[in-house]
């Protein structure tokens, strides 16, 4: 009785602080994994790294400006040296130089290498989206789970008290001399199990709020019920798979990896042709190679520049790049694979689950009628106490059974919109910036 009392006083603080503080939304829990998760963080700054690289490929298109300068000791022994009868000189030397380049012509490395760079910036891009779906469905994993632990604990009380509640009759009974002693025995260690089965709930539902804090930053004072997102789901499985085909990230990422294969091979073309650079120079130096006073001079020249052989390097480097399209398309086809594997699943779990829904309510409803019955019938001595604490017991895992399955079947309407890459739009949460391609930023 004093558990009793003391899960009632619990029951009530739970319930002032809920009402104290303003429940946590489904939205706003994703929307604070989209702005604080450290996964998602990682991939933004990984796309935020590479788009750097961008800047680095364009600077091949701009001049190169070197500046030069020197000064210490020269020691000159040349045929103008001996043609003056001096040999050996040492003078004090001072030198500086500035020299501005500008490429014409590189054989397309530098667009080639800029269009790389791009391609690997979208992929990365499409790799925060992705990410963000799969965060983003963990949290409503987590935050699912603190709502049916939640129910599973409120049910787990009430069945203590109907147990509590029949002992109290049960206790009346034997002492009155209507009932025996063993059946307060018996009745004394249904309570018991009830009792366990509140701590054991309890105990999950600290679990849960611990997974929540986990994906989404903070432990959840207080969580709203969430609807079911059955309108945005598909009609068939066949729709659902060729909306992920069509629209999932991370297959959008596998896709952009080969058109920065395609980049990179072309890019590895560019030896082949010649360089042309202009290149335009002023120096001015003193006491340089052995001649004494002032030597200053001023250049403007078109270059070219043009290997004629590097031991096959090119060559190997073109194999190579080569090679690594074929990576990248056999990666893009296992994602294929992997994104029709992830539907079929979703979909097939989310069909098994709605195909039992019915049959645990009629379940719990049957088992419900049957406890209202059992007690008329225990009253008036047609039925013993074994029957009705195991009918009890029988309401108790065919409620738990429902709640579970209406969870189940939550998450797997869930999953199915992450898995065609459509759950945060769902959510109407916001996504970071760098989700954008840059092929798509303007």
């Amino acid at each position: 009785m004093r558990f009793a009392m003391g899960i009632g006083i619990g029951v009530a603080m739970q319930m002032g602080c809920v009402s104290a503080s303003q429940a946590l939304s489904l939205q706003e829990s994703i929307q604070k994994v989209l702005d604080d998760n450290p996964k998602i963080q990682a991939a933004k700054s990984e796309r935020r790294a590479v788009e750097e690289e961008i800047d680095q490929a364009r600077a091949g298109y701009f001049p190169t400006v070197d500046v030069t300068a020197g000064i210490g000791w020269e020691e000159s022994n040349n045929p103008t040296t001996r043609g003056r009868g001096d040999g050996s000189v040492f003078y004090h030397r001072e030198e500086g130089a500035i020299q501005v380049r500008q490429m014409l012509f590189d054989g397309l490395a530098t667009p080639n290498e800029v269009e790389r760079q791009e391609k690997r910036t979208d992929s990365r891009a499409y790799t925060v989206f992705g990410q963000s779906e799969i965060t983003a469905l963990e949290g409503v994993e987590a935050y699912l789970k603190v709502l049916r632990r939640q129910e599973l604990l409120n049910l787990a009380k009430d069945n203590l008290q109907l147990h509590l509640r029949t002992n109290e009759q049960i206790k009346l009974r034997s002492e009155r001399g209507v009932g025996k002693r063993a059946d307060v025995d018996q009745s004394m260690g249904r309570v018991a199990l009830a009792e366990k089965n509140v701590w054991s709930e309890t105990g999950n539902l600290r679990d849960a709020e611990t997974g929540f804090q986990r994906v989404i930053g903070i432990l959840p004072e207080a969580v709203e019920p969430v609807a079911a997102p059955t309108a945005a789901l598909p009609a068939t499985m066949e729709q659902a798979i060729d909306e992920a085909l069509a629209e999932h990230p991370i297959l959008k990422s596998a896709n952009s990896d080969i058109e920065s294969a395609f980049a990179q091979h072309n890019t590895a073309m560019a030896p082949y042709f010649p360089r042309f650079d202009i290149e335009t120079g002023v120096s001015h130096n003193y006491n340089l190679d052995g001649i004494r006073g002032t030597n200053s001079d001023m250049t403007a020249m078109l270059r070219m520049r043009y290997n004629i052989f590097n031991g096959g390097k090119d060559i190997a480097r073109r194999e190579q790049t080569a090679q690594l399209i074929n990576q990248a398309k056999d990666i893009r086809d296992n994602t294929h694979r992997q994104v029709v594997e992830s539907m079929r699943l979703s979909w097939v779990a989310y069909e098994t689950v709605k195909s039992q829904m019915e049959f645990f309510k009629r379940h719990a409803e049957a088992a419900e009628k049957t406890i209202t019955a059992y007690q008329q019938q225990f009253n008036i001595g047609q039925r013993t106490l074994l029957d009705l604490l195991d009918t009890f017991n029988e309401m108790y895992i065919a409620k738990s059974s429902l709640i579970n399955a209406k969870y189940d079947e939550l998450f797997s309407q869930y999953r199915i919109l992450a898995s065609k890459g459509q759950l945060n739009k769902y959510l109407g949460t916001q996504l970071p910036a760098e989700v954008q391609p840059v092929s798509l930023a303007d």
